[in-house]
């Protein structure tokens, strides 16, 4: 089973990477995880007249690596083979794109994002995705 793991750094979505590999864990079929981290860099198109490409690029994939080191360590812990995709661009399109291209069996994500502003993002994330996604989705508190 190929499952999509979303990953933002939020609660809801730590609480997807236990879901998830508490389910692999007890799954008699070989799963594999892909943790995804997106980030719109649209909001920075400001930023990028003063600021060089590549240190637009590696301030994202740190925050990126960031966001995804807690998920990892939770799936190392459980033994749940995964791997890593870091993307800019649409939050929902990325995901979706990735999911249709990996034809995963299932997309795992938190129900809510980071607290503020962001949380109202990936409330609508998730919604969109739940929406469109050809595959089964899974929310997680």
């Amino acid at each position: 089973m190929k499952i999509l793991l979303p990953i933002d750094g939020s609660k809801s979505s730590l609480n997807a990477a236990k879901y998830v590999a508490k389910t692999a864990k007890n799954s008699r079929s070989p799963v594999v995880v892909t943790l995804i981290s997106v980030h719109d860099d649209a909001g920075l198109g400001h930023v990028k007249q003063f600021v060089a490409k590549s240190v637009v690029d590696d301030y994202l994939r740190e925050v990126s690596e960031r966001e995804l080191k807690a998920a990892q360590k939770v799936l190392d812990a459980a033994g749940v083979k995964h791997n890593i995709a870091i993307k800019r661009g649409h939050i929902s399109d990325e995901i979706m794109a990735l999911a249709n291209k990996d034809k995963v069996d299932l997309i795992v994500m938190g129900a809510k994002g980071q607290s503020g502003f962001m949380d109202a993002l990936m409330g609508s994330v998730a919604q969109r995705i739940s929406s469109c996604a050809k595959q089964p989705v899974l929310l997680i508190k």
